[in-house]
């Protein structure tokens, strides 16, 4: 599996859309270890646009603090797992804690109600 994680300033973006790169993870679906890690550049913000794009980068599941409901539509119509309200933390902690059934999530702190916006 592929896991995606916004990320700006080497931490998890509170906002998935505007967040400067994407953490990606591959794990072993076997073992659960990861096996290959990277930094992909946003392409920039566009409603609609990102979870089309992270699920042509082969990613399964997306691990953000806040997300809009378009944008959770949209990943599920891809087939693409979502997971909100994780913390404000460094990328590589957040998925060993995600991994290790660990992660503490709370509320999507994205609180828009305009459909158009995608946080």
């Amino acid at each position: 599996m592929r896991y995606a994680i916004p990320v700006t300033g080497g931490r998890l973006a509170a906002h998935f859309g505007h967040c400067e790169a994407f953490a990606m993870f591959d794990v072993d679906d076997g073992t659960g270890k990861i096996v290959r890690r990277g930094l992909v550049p946003s392409p920039g913000h566009q409603p609609g646009f990102l979870p089309g794009w992270l699920a042509e980068q082969g990613v399964s599941a997306v691990i953000a603090g806040g997300m809009g409901p378009r944008a959770v539509g949209l990943f599920e119509e891809n087939r693409v797992e979502v997971v909100l309200g994780a913390p404000e933390d460094e990328p590589e902690r957040v998925i060993d804690a995600y991994l290790a059934g660990a992660l503490a999530t709370g509320e999507n702190v994205c609180n828009h109600e305009h459909e158009s916006h995608s946080c």
